[in-house]
């Protein structure tokens, strides 16, 4: 995708992102509600690249997606917890998640856990599923949720912004996005890479990584979307093995919010075979706070 394209799709994303109830991260990557119920939830996106991080938002959504379903559609959702197992990345091309809602754990409202599982695909097939846990919370202080707008391919674009039209956060969105493309012109690495904050780099015995906090990567409540945070654990985990082995299964727990200025996931290599590898990765706030846990198994390259 040319950069001039990128720009348009960052700026489009802004003017969608300025209907309340849903999140920058889920605009930008432009998924689709083509179903929604707590049986049968289906959500999509149309890939340009393999980019784990637009995956894990897309899973991470529709298995929200379809237990809130059975609840208020403002209803806020944290996440407890989320495990993929992959086959592969997504080709290029349309990229679809069917999700099932399997019940509630605790009573009352505020606190009890919804439980859903989810498949991925791709147009070649199935790529993968996975499960997740979910709390129903009540919004932070000041904050007012709304329904999410569940947009689908082929609705009305919204009117085009012009640069000079743009809040503080929202220029800082472009901003970012114009960063990213330079160093990704720069590096010859992908564009989505540096536009998440996914660049983990190897170190002695696995792998860190820092990932900048803003706009671009945040939910409903201004944290880290939870998709993102799974993804830059999985990202970091990968880092901490040569080039050529593929993430095979992550169990995440989510421990905290993920905000302020800046979040580091730190792999560890905890056992590496012939065929077999993994890792375990943690995700602390810049205060040092835990975040998210997660155990991970990779596979050799063929």
């Amino acid at each position: 995708m040319s950069p001039e394209r990128i720009r348009r799709r960052v700026l489009r994303a802004i003017a969608l992102n300025r209907t309340p109830g849903y999140h920058f991260p889920g605009n930008f990557i432009d998924i689709s509600f083509d179903r929604v119920d707590s049986a049968n939830t289906r959500l999509s996106y149309e890939a340009g690249e393999a980019d784990i991080g637009a995956l894990a938002v897309l899973a991470d959504f529709a298995l929200g997606t379809s237990i809130r379903a059975e609840l208020d559609p403002a209803t806020r959702l944290a996440t407890v917890s989320m495990t993929l197992e992959l086959a592969a990345m997504p080709r290029a091309g349309m990229v679809g998640a069917l999700s099932h809602c399997h019940g509630f754990v605790g009573g009352g409202e505020e606190g009890r856990v919804g439980r859903s599982r989810v498949v991925l695909a791709d147009a070649g097939g199935e790529i993968g599923y996975g499960s997740g846990a979910f709390m129903v919370l009540t919004p932070p202080p000041g904050v007012t949720l709304h329904p999410v707008p569940m947009r689908r391919r082929g609705d009305p674009d919204p009117a085009p912004l012009d640069e000079r039209d743009l809040a503080p956060d929202e220029l800082r969105i472009l901003r970012h996005a114009d960063e990213a493309l330079e160093r990704a012109a720069r590096t010859g690495q992908p564009f989505m890479r540096h536009f998440w904050g996914l660049l983990p780099e190897a170190a002695a015995g696995g792998a860190a990584c820092v990932m900048p906090n803003g706009p671009h990567v945040g939910n409903r409540v201004g944290y880290v979307q939870g998709g993102i945070l799974f993804a830059l654990g999985a990202a970091t985990a990968a880092a901490a093995l040569p080039e050529g082995w593929l993430l095979g299964s992550m169990a995440a727990a989510f421990i905290s919010p993920g905000h302020g200025a800046s979040l580091e996931a730190r792999s560890q290599l905890v056992h590496r075979g012939q065929r077999v590898a993994v890792v375990r990765t943690e995700v602390t706030r810049s205060d040092g706070r835990r975040v998210l846990e997660a155990m991970s198994t990779h596979g050799a390259p063929a």
